[in-house]
């Protein structure tokens, strides 16, 4: 079995499924009623879901052992669109462990791999995708483009993503085997690294922030970093969020503004999480950036390794929209936190009601329209979605005032509502210019949902008599949902 990343000395590679959250704040909000809906099973070991730039018609799913899947039209096709099992071990920490599209790729077809190569060390390198069928990439077309020793099989770091400014980012690990090199200039190890891959082998780009530091290598943009096992760009803002795996106390969210030069340490060996690592006491954390937001391992099931998510920017779950969605390994629980004008984290919350658990969520996935999925090791991926459409009405007497709030919809959902059942008399106008005609209740009337998915109506109320029953029907993305109310009293 393979993981996203080691505790200290390797003893928790069986990873126990177990936790509940323990924040260094505490946070409370409303929840949205969210779902997961099953997109695709049987993959092995898979390790990231990701589409090509603005591919609203396929996905990608990079499995462990070195293929890429390709899913089109709801199927797993049966050739994968890229094929390095005869390049890469699947071991613990290694094998192939991610994929990113240039985004230029319309134009010069680029695919971007990290693996670990037979010897066990890291490799980027670039494939073109096949003229003949875009389906494939061209398997003669690979050119190296970076390599990075390892000292050992774990923390061999795994996101590869192209950031707002073009440029390549990679984010490695310390490597596991000690020696504090996250904090060496010298080792592109534990480091967020910064390459512009237009020209190859690769150019240095001359704002990165250690350019003629004799000190630090050029390509690194920031260190201080133990297991950044996945990271991700704000789609909406350029931020970069980075989920860091800790050791023995603290998982952590480091975060960049895009406005950000570069040339952040987060502190890892000198500290993990909030707290003092080396020494356990009285460090020096001049000139260390904190992290945005950390939690403790613990609890019942037990917290001890995150996996990085996304900020939300889609339409499906509208109210989710500017939340960082991140999940913890060991417990299989889904979080969102939320960023204020400060930087303070805020409104956190915990998902496990509406998801449940996941077991060994080792990534998240964004496709073109923003939508987020949940990868789980065991082979399946999951999409997050609003559970469905909720409709209520407060005070539903005949003959009084009511309102009628129909919730979970998404900012283009189309809404029928119809009246239907004894006492409907003849057509009536509601306050909001809305004209039903009661003697054909079941054409009903079309509305859009608002903003944040939402359908608030206040009908002229003797259109409710005792024994009517009001309906709606929904149709967002080719999908029906029907919801029925309680009749009238």
């Amino acid at each position: 079995m393979s993981v996203p990343s080691s505790r200290a000395r390797g003893f928790r590679l069986l990873w126990t499924a177990l936790a509940c959250a323990v924040a260094t704040t505490p946070f409370a909000a409303a929840q949205t009623p969210l779902a997961t809906e099953q997109v695709a099973v049987g993959f092995q070991s898979p390790l990231q879901v990701l589409n090509a730039p603005g591919d609203l018609d396929r996905q990608f799913v990079v499995e462990q052992g070195g293929k890429v899947q390709l899913i089109q039209a709801g199927s797993v096709q049966s050739q994968p669109f890229l094929d390095l099992s005869g390049s890469t071990t699947a071991f613990v920490e290694q094998g192939l462990l991610a994929m990113a599209f240039h985004p230029d790729y319309d134009s010069n077809g680029w695919v971007f791999v990290h693996y670990t190569n037979l010897n066990g060390h890291t490799r980027v390198d670039r494939f073109t995708v096949d003229a003949n069928d875009p389906n494939r990439v061209d398997p003669s077309s690979q050119v190296n483009v970076l390599g990075v020793d390892q000292p050992a099989i774990f923390h061999n770091g795994g996101t590869l993503a192209f950031g707002p400014d073009g440029y390549l980012y990679l984010g490695l690990g310390d490597g596991g085997a000690g020696g504090d090199p996250a904090q060496d200039g010298q080792s592109l190890l534990g480091k967020m690294l910064r390459i512009d891959v237009d020209v190859l082998p690769y150019r240095i780009p001359a704002s990165n922030p250690f350019v003629g530091d004799p000190n630090v290598r050029d390509e690194v943009w920031a260190l201080g970093l133990r297991n950044p096992w996945r990271f991700s760009f704000d789609r909406e803002t350029g931020d970069l969020w980075i989920a860091d795996v800790g050791e023995n106390a603290w998982e952590e969210i480091n975060f960049a503004t895009a406005s950000s030069a570069g040339g952040e340490n987060y502190g890892w060996q000198t500290m993990e999480g909030p707290d003092c690592h080396l020494p356990s006491t009285g460090c020096n954390q001049t000139g260390l950036t904190l992290p945005f937001f950390s939690y403790q391992h613990g609890g019942n099931p037990y917290l001890c390794s995150i996996t990085g998510g996304f900020v939300y920017r889609g339409e499906a779950m509208a109210r989710m929209r500017g939340r960082y969605f991140y999940a913890d390994y060991c417990a299989g629980q889904i979080f969102s936190v939320r960023r204020d004008a400060q930087g303070q984290a805020i409104d956190w919350i915990d998902h496990s009601a509406e998801f449940g658990s996941i077991s060994q969520i080792v990534s998240f996935g964004e496709d073109a329209r923003g939508e987020l999925y949940v990868v789980s090791l065991n082979g399946v991926y999951y999409r997050l979605e609003p559970s469905g459409l909720r409709l209520s009405m407060a005070g539903a007497v005949g003959g009084t005032a009511v309102e009628l709030r129909l919730t979970g919809g998404t900012p283009d959902t189309r809404c029928v509502i119809g009246f239907s059942g004894a006492g409907l008399g003849s057509t009536n106008v509601g306050p909001l210019g809305l004209s039903v005609d009661l003697q054909r209740p079941q054409l009903g009337l079309v509305r859009p949902t608002d903003a944040n998915g939402e359908l608030v109506v206040y009908p002229n109320i003797p259109i409710y008599a005792a024994g009517a029953q009001i309906w709606v029907q929904a149709v967002h993305d080719g999908k029906v949902s029907n919801v029925v109310t309680q009749l009238i009293d």
